[in-house]
C-alpha cells in the first residue's frame, strides 16, 4: 500500500557537488562529439557550455530518496513524464542545492502516479532551476483517490511542415556511458534486469533521450544559446535502443513556445513534449 502521509512534505536539501568534467561526461552520455567544442572542453572560450537538461543529474538522488518513504518499490516504477525550468544558465561547476516533495498522488486502478517536484538553488541560496517528474507506479492503485486531472495533449498542426529537424545516432554503448552520470538501474546495461522487464536488450535511459532530444532543442531552436531555454518537458512514449538513430522535430509555435516530437525508426519515442524559449 502507497504511503500517503508525506504528501506536499519537503525533505531536507540534498547536496550536489560537480565540476567541468562531470559536465562533459554527461554531454558525452547525451551524444556530444568532439566537434561539439563548446561542450566538451572547459578551455574553449567564454567557458563551458552546460546543456539544460542537466537540471535532471542533481534531481535523480532526491527523487530516489523519495520512493521508499512511499512505499513504492523502484521495479514497480516507470517514469511517465518529465519537464525543466529554468531560471538561469547551470554554472560549469559548484555546489548545488536540491530539496524536493511529493505534491500529487493520483489513482489511477491498477497504478499511482507519483509527481515529485524539485528545487534546485546554487550554495548562496540562489534559485537555479526546478523540475517535475511523473512516474507511474504499476500495482500500487486502487487506494480511492483523486484520479487527477485529464491528461493534456498537445497537438501538432496537420500537414505542417516542422521548423527543424535534427537526427541523432547513439551508441552501442550510449546507455552504459550515459549511467556514469548516477542513473545505475541495471536495466540499461544487463540483458538479464532487460529481460525481466520484458524487453529484448537493454534499453536507453529516458533520461537520456531526453538530453539528446534536449540537444536537438539547443541546436534547432537557440543556436545553442543556452541562455535561451525557459522550459522543457516530454512525455516517454516508447524505449530506444543503444544504436538507433533519434529524430527530433520541431514546429514554432510563436511566443516562444514550441512544440516536439522525437522518433526512432518510425516510432515515436517521446511525445507531447514542449520548450519555451526566451525570444532572442
Amino acid at each position: 500500500m502507497i504511503h500517503l502521509d508525506r504528501v506536499g512534505k519537503s525533505n531536507g536539501a540534498t547536496v550536489h557537488e560537480y565540476t567541468e568534467r562531470d559536465v562533459i561526461l554527461y554531454h558525452l552520455g547525451i551524444g556530444a562529439r568532439a566537434e561539439d567544442l563548446d561542450f566538451v572542453y572547459e578551455g574553449v572560450n567564454g567557458g563551458l557550455k552546460v546543456c539544460p537538461t542537466y537540471a535532471v543529474v542533481p534531481m535523480l538522488e532526491p527523487l530516489m530518496n523519495l520512493l521508499p518513504q512511499f512505499n513504492v518499490p523502484f521495479r514497480s516504477v516507470l517514469h511517465g513524464e518529465q519537464a525543466i525550468f529554468l531560471e538561469r544558465p547551470i554554472p560549469p561547476r559548484g555546489m548545488l542545492l536540491t530539496t524536493a516533495k511529493v505534491p500529487f498522488v493520483y489513482d489511477k486502478g491498477k497504478a499511482a502516479i507519483l509527481v515529485i517536484e524539485t528545487e534546485t538553488t546554487d550554495k548562496a541560496g540562489k534559485p537555479l532551476f526546478r523540475t517535475r517528474a511523473s512516474l507511474y507506479c504499476k500495482g500500487l492503485g486502487g487506494f480511492g483517490g483523486d484520479p487527477g486531472p485529464k491528461a493534456r495533449d498537445l497537438e501538432i498542426p496537420k500537414g505542417r511542415k516542422p521548423d527543424f529537424e535534427i537526427t541523432q545516432d547513439t551508441l552501442d554503448s550510449q546507455a552504459v556511458l550515459y549511467r556514469l552520470s548516477g542513473d545505475l538501474n541495471p536495466l540499461h546495461v544487463d540483458p538479464i534486469a532487460a529481460s525481466f522487464a520484458g524487453f529484448p536488450r537493454p534499453i536507453l535511459h529516458g533520461l537520456c533521450t531526453f538530453g539528446f532530444a534536449g540537444r536537438a532543442v539547443l541546436r534547432g531552436i537557440g543556436g545553442n544559446r543556452v541562455d535561451l531555454i525557459e522550459e522543457f518537458g516530454v512525455r516517454f512514449a516508447a524505449p530506444v535502443y543503444p544504436g538507433e538513430a533519434i529524430t527530433t522535430q520541431g514546429w514554432n509555435m510563436g511566443d516562444g513556445m514550441h512544440f516536439l516530437r522525437a522518433a526512432c525508426k518510425g516510432r515515436e519515442v517521446l511525445s507531447n513534449a514542449y520548450a519555451r524559449v526566451k525570444e532572442a
